[in-house]
């Protein structure tokens, strides 16, 4: 990432991660955000900020012994996991939409990534498997 990106202070990366936008000063920031290597990370942290506290909230308020309340909020957010997962790429993408991106622009960032990333690594398996055969 370029060193003259703006990074949102944590009072507005928290906005951001209940899906708030954020302004277009950040918009490098953004798509930084959702191509980077660490993306999948990413996402996970802003799903588990958007969780924590209706977790916390539900587990205090709900009557009933402890371990009831822990297996409810634990099923409870598993499946919450599972729907940010199933829906991660669409998330992503509406986030760099939001952002001010055509649509398709953080799957393409990715994918131009991927493709370099895959090019290294044929290029390293090559020279190490290939490189008697001739």
């Amino acid at each position: 990432m370029p060193a003259d990106v703006r990074r949102p202070g944590p009072f507005r990366w928290l906005l951001y991660a209940f899906g708030r936008p954020l302004p277009l000063a950040y918009r490098e920031w953004v798509l930084h955000d959702v191509t980077a290597p660490t993306w999948v990370l990413r996402h996970v942290l802003r799903t588990t900020v958007q969780l924590l506290p209706v977790a916390v909230l539900l587990f205090v308020l709900i009557p009933g012994p402890a371990w009831v309340r822990g297996c409810s909020l634990l099923a409870g957010l598993l499946l919450g996991y599972f729907y940010s997962f199933a829906y991660m790429y669409e998330t992503t993408e509406h986030r760099a939409m939001k952002a001010g991106y055509p649509r398709g622009t953080a799957a393409a960032t990715r994918g131009q990534e991927g493709e370099a990333e895959r090019a290294e690594q044929a290029r390293r398996y090559e020279q190490r498997w290939r490189r008697n055969e001739g």
